[in-house]
């Protein structure tokens, strides 16, 4: 009797499967042409020569040298904003004599 109900379930559901049928048949030659493809050739990211090799890790390392330089600097300055802020300079004191 189950066999039955599943059969009866599944033939409900072929409408359903109708509409995603096409996306189904146009993907299926995609997926076989990209499984059947070979790798292309291995393209060098870095050059082979040592000299050359030298360069790039020696940029890399100046690049990182001046991003942290760049953190410090910034943390300095917010640093000197708070104090001054907690000095309270920016407040106008009345008392305080005029420069003529």
């Amino acid at each position: 009797m189950r066999r039955i109900e599943f059969f009866r379930n599944f033939l409900k559901g072929l409408p359903r499967l109708r509409c995603h049928l096409g996306a189904l048949v146009f993907s299926l030659p995609v997926w076989f042409h990209a499984t059947a493809a070979t790798a292309a050739d291995k393209i060098p990211v870095f050059p082979e020569a040592p000299y050359d090799r030298f360069i790039i890790y020696e940029s890399l390392a100046v690049f990182w040298i001046f991003i942290i330089a760049l953190i410090v600097i910034t943390r300095m300055k917010i640093r000197e904003i708070e104090r001054t802020q907690a000095l309270g300079t920016e407040r106008e004191d009345p008392e305080a004599p005029l420069l003529e």
